[in-house]
């Protein structure tokens, strides 16, 4: 990058760059000599040399789409002449697997540790739901029992977080939805982030309590408690039932302290949403370059969002740990080719009207950007989604692009922490999960300074260097998961983003 340019190219043989900054018609850059046809707004694409119809057009190095008309040097590339047309990818399983050398384990965060082994970085009791039907009576439980002042007695406590959805019956109970949910349903009831947790249905429902407990030990420590509102006795019968046993799980889960923990310890689940022009430049790769220092500490980062890794899922084949590793992912993404095909819907789906007013043109260019969060460690493993994580280092896990599903599926496998990269603006919290706020540009993060936790803009605006926001990032990691609170769990964020994966017929 040449601090004089405004014009960003970030590889050698690409044939357009990135805006630095708004240019005007007929304004030339004083470093490239390019000079500006038309106006071109920050984080877009310009060419800086003739491209013909039909001809791949390329950032990062990597084919992004075909044009579908003629541009000349100077023209705004996007939407108007930029198509996804065909693609192919070499998935050169395991061909580029380089080890990242290990650090010490002398890092420390203070969590909650759990009878399990596992660590949390927050200490939330969860009145978990089995079916919608029984949503609103956990609300009732959560209200009744912030009104009496239930918790006052409970320091250690950190608040309660009814989990509610809009599934859990009028559902297959044998098919890929059943299981996706009830893997979703079990992450939660697991988690390392609630000190105890009450689980409540109807009674009636496809997905029932009873399999969902199925005479397993579903918590080590003993802090489940459940229950069905028809076996109780009705509404009210069901919240008296419910403060009784929240008090008594909140009893077990106040004798939890933060104390000192291996950074190893720490599960992140990495996001981006609301993606713009410069996601893929300054916080994507900065991302990156914390998921390496954590894996480096013996960390795991969970990579997801299979629908907007597709065309750039060949430079993570390249670095599976194992042949077996890389196939894996490939399974994945021939399962969402069939997927959206059978739903009449089509893997190019996205950019969404907000990614292409930041820049963002076809699903390859947002795929390869999005990639970056994942740094250059080995890929350990592939999980479906909601499945639990037994691996460490840096993983993938199966899931939508949709946000709150992919963090749900996320967490439900045992991240700990979420870390959400945005361009646009995102707003949203994921409970009990903290989730760090990253923003691509600076003119967002001032605009919406009280959303965003990090601001990456200065990656481009002031220079900074990848490596440093990247330890910037890192250190916050280890600052939320000991008790720092993010900007979305000061502004009361979480109660409304657990949705869980629907695959299937609703009937």
């Amino acid at each position: 990058m040449n601090q004089h340019s405004r014009l960003l190219i970030l590889h050698p043989q690409d044939n357009i760059a990135v805006a630095l900054a708004d240019m005007f018609a007929d304004q030339i850059d004083s470093v490239t000599g390019v000079k500006a046809l038309q106006s071109i707004k920050q984080g877009h694409k310009i060419a800086i040399r003739a491209i013909y119809a039909g001809q791949n057009i390329l950032r990062y190095g990597q084919t992004i789409g075909q044009a579908t008309a003629d541009i000349a040097v100077g023209e705004h590339v996007h939407v108007q002449n930029l198509g996804m047309g065909e693609h192919t990818r070499h998935y050169a399983h395991a061909s580029e697997v380089k080890p990242l050398p290990v650090i010490a384990q002398d890092r420390t965060f203070d969590g909650y540790h759990r009878a399990d082994g596992s660590v949390g970085t927050r200490n939330y009791l969860g009145i978990l739901t089995s079916v919608n039907c029984s949503g609103s009576v956990a609300k009732f439980i959560a209200e009744a029992a912030e009104k009496s002042g239930l918790l006052d007695d409970f320091p250690n406590v950190d608040g309660i977080v009814p989990i509610t959805h809009g599934t859990g019956c009028g559902m297959s109970g044998n098919n890929e939805g059943y299981d996706t949910l009830f893997r979703t349903l079990s992450g939660y009831a697991q988690h390392p982030n609630f000190g105890g947790v009450l689980l409540i249905g109807l009674g009636c429902e496809v997905m029932q309590i009873a399999n969902l407990v199925g005479g397993r030990t579903i918590r080590a420590d003993g802090a489940l408690r459940y229950m069905t509102i028809q076996q109780i006795g009705g509404t009210r019968k069901t919240v008296e039932k419910g403060l009784e046993e929240l008090r008594s799980i909140a009893e077990l889960a106040n004798t939890a302290t933060r104390k000192p923990a291996p950074v190893s310890h720490l599960m992140v689940g990495m996001q981006c949403g609301g993606s713009d022009g410069y996601s893929g430049i300054t916080a994507n790769p900065a991302l990156g370059v914390a998921s390496d220092i954590l894996v480096q500490h013996g960390g795991t980062t969970i990579l997801s969002e299979t629908s907007e890794i597709y065309g750039a899922e060949h430079l993570l084949t390249r670095r599976a740990e194992t042949v077996q590793v890389g196939e894996k992912l490939i399974e994945r993404v021939k399962w969402w080719e069939d997927y959206t095909a059978r739903n009449k819907g089509e893997m190019d789906n996205n950019p969404s009207p907000g990614n292409k007013r930041g820049g963002l043109t076809t699903i390859l260019e947002k795929s390869l950007g999005a990639v970056a969060k994942s740094g250059s460690a080995p890929l350990t493993d592939v999980y479906l989604f909601g499945e639990k994580i037994d691996k460490k280092g840096f993983v993938f896990m199966d899931s939508p692009g949709f946000d709150p599903c992919s963090v749900t599926g996320q967490i439900a496998s045992g991240a700990n922490l979420i870390a959400f990269t945005t361009g646009r603006g995102s707003v949203s919290g994921y409970m009990p999960t903290p989730c760090i706020k990253i923003a691509t540009n600076s003119e967002m993060y001032a605009r919406m300074s009280d959303d965003m936790d990090i601001n990456c803009g200065d990656i481009v605006s002031d220079w900074a260097t990848l490596q440093d926001k990247g330890a910037e990032i890192y250190e916050m990691f280890i600052s939320i998961a000991s008790g720092k609170k993010t900007k979305s769990e000061e502004l009361g964020y979480g109660g409304v983003e657990f949705v869980p994966w629907q695959i299937g017929a609703v009937m």
